[in-house]
């Protein structure tokens, strides 16, 4: 997979809300070829734009966001007068602007099967004519083996905080196509495996230049900034 060096994280990174339309729009606008967010499904099971399972950090409601109804979750203001959106209409979005979407699916407690379920089902319809165009990814295996059952020809993406010794053999078993981990927590033996693999690697959350360039130099394929001002593509 043919992938930007410099992925918007949750779409507008620390200069726009964070997960809206408003953060894609600036990340485009900014000549970033690829963005990232978040997708939880609502209390009415509605696929939407969102990071946290509560509300409070990210938008002025209250609760957990899978026991809010849409009609409470869309007049919230996710920062700046932004609503949260649905997947469908973010999705869409980064079709037109012609973005690399990383999709990571985010499931609240207990949410696991459906989340992925509903989010593989629409990614598949979206991208049918261009699955190289997304990234199905997350920190939870069930999901991504859904995301393979439901939609196999989009691209996976396999999300840890710190690359267990034996990925390799789930990474194979859910036909992944990148190894996705905390730029903190790679350590050289991975490396060395994922590079005899040909496996790509992408590291979040990297806002320090002197960071990016040591993972470019040990060769990371990716990255994944808040610091949208710092890291437009061809920077570094």
């Amino acid at each position: 997979m043919r992938l930007p060096r410099w992925i918007a994280h949750r779409g507008g990174g620390a200069l726009a809300p964070e997960n809206t339309l408003a953060g894609i729009r600036l990340a485009a606008a900014m000549g970033f070829r690829a963005v990232e967010f978040d997708v939880m499904l609502s209390g009415d099971g509605t696929p939407v734009l969102i990071h946290d399972e509560t509300l409070e950090r990210t938008t002025n409601g209250h609760g957990r966001v899978c026991a809010t109804d849409d009609r409470s979750l869309f007049a919230l203001d996710a920062g700046q007068g932004e609503r949260i959106p649905t997947f469908g209409d973010a999705a869409r979005l980064c079709c037109e602007l012609g973005l690399l979407t990383n999709v990571e699916i985010k499931p609240a407690t207990g949410h696991e099967r459906e989340t992925a379920e509903t989010v593989a089902r629409l990614a598949a319809d979206i991208w049918r004519e261009t699955p190289d165009q997304v990234l199905i990814s997350s920190f939870v295996p069930e999901a991504l083996d859904i995301a393979l059952e439901l939609a196999p020809t989009l691209p996976r993406g396999l999300l840890f905080e710190r690359v267990p010794p034996a990925w390799a053999g789930l990474f194979r078993s859910l036909r992944a196509t990148t190894l996705h981990c905390h730029a903190d927590h790679l350590d050289d033996q991975v490396l060395r495996e994922a590079a005899a693999l040909g496996v790509p690697i992408v590291c979040y959350t990297v806002n320090e230049e002197a960071l990016a360039r040591r993972l470019i130099e040990r060769g990371v394929s990716a990255m994944f900034t808040d610091r949208l001002d710092r890291f437009t593509e061809g920077a570094i």
